[in-house]
């Protein structure tokens, strides 16, 4: 007989984690995740299913008190919602998923689900956002590969505004860990109270997780530099055959730096014969344009004593 129990220890959360979480992306990883609970000050409930004391499925779940409802482990918040993503429900069936969201006693908000980690009989209504991924192998690993994706006109537009900020010197440097600072004061120079760093809490979380991507030398840092000038930083992670872009920010005096650095990204990811480039969820219009390939991911809701807004449902 199925049951499901709830686990609030965090040391025991993190065992159940250990046990059946997939490993697929940076955001699987619960030194990722609890670094966030921690800055965020955010208590672990999750829901394990067993038959027999083998584990069938695991909900990993945080209350967030902000907006009264359950999200997510670790249940960071920016603008009010969840910012982690390709989050997941790891189960072996449907009828296990099910049982596990119909055992959650309160509103919930369950965003950026990842649909690869649905059980096959399974599909989700309702897309929450989407993101966006260059696979280099799309096009051989070469950079002039993927630049022949784009109409002649568009590449010569492309060119025109690279020449422009080139007059004066264009230069790249890597993992001068110092910039990251300069990252942050140009991320909330340019977006203000809707830049992530912001929020105390966030601006911790992050600072925490890039200490500990250096550690473990899974943290890559782009800077560009135009006339000896620093124009944009980005900071990411290597991990297994990817790389995904976390953060970043742009100095004002160079508009259109964003697009150079991005195309940066994507000719060294072709060099290095990568397996993909995340570059997250948001299309803040360029993710198209540069011909990104899209991944949906789902969310589900539910308000307090109604049923389930994203259905599950078996075909």
């Amino acid at each position: 007989m199925l049951q499901i129990r709830s686990v609030e220890d965090l040391d025991e959360c993190a065992d159940l984690w250990a046990k059946i979480w997939p490993q697929l992306c940076i955001f699987d990883l619960w030194q990722v995740r609890s670094t966030f609970a921690n800055c965020f000050g955010r208590k672990p409930y999750f829901l394990v299913a067993e038959t027999g004391g083998e584990i069938q499925g695991l909900l990993a779940l945080s209350w967030i008190e902000e907006t009264q409802s359950y999200g997510f482990f670790p249940g960071e918040t920016w603008q009010g919602k969840t910012w982690l993503e390709q989050n997941k429900i790891p189960s072996n069936s449907a009828q296990v998923m099910n049982a596990l969201l119909e055992s959650v006693s309160g509103p919930m908000h369950l965003r950026y689900l990842d649909p690869e980690c649905v059980p096959k009989e399974c599909y989700l209504m309702a897309i929450d956002e989407v993101g966006y991924l260059f696979i280099p192998s799309r096009y051989g690993f070469s950079f002039a590969g993927y630049m022949e994706e784009f109409s002649g006109k568009t590449r010569k537009k492309i060119r025109k505004e690279m020449d422009v900020l080139q007059k004066n010197g264009v230069s790249y440097r890597h993992n001068h860990f110092s910039d990251i600072e300069l990252m942050y004061e140009m991320n909330l120079e340019g977006f203000g109270a809707y830049s992530y760093f912001s929020d105390p809490r966030f601006l911790d979380s992050y600072e925490k997780l890039v200490s500990w991507l250096i550690s473990k030398n899974m943290l890559r840092v782009t800077t560009v530099l135009l006339g000896q000038k620093v124009a944009a930083v980005d900071i990411g992670t290597v991990w297994n055959d990817g790389y995904a872009v976390l953060a970043g920010g742009t100095n004002r005096e160079f508009p259109g730096v964003a697009k150079m650095i991005n195309l940066h990204h994507i000719q060294w990811a072709c060099e290095e014969c990568l397996g993909f480039v995340d570059f997250l969820c948001g299309d803040f219009n360029w993710k198209k344009r540069f011909h990104l390939s899209s991944r949906p991911l789902f969310e589900i809701q539910r308000q307090s004593g109604s049923s389930l807004q994203a259905k599950i449902a078996q075909n």
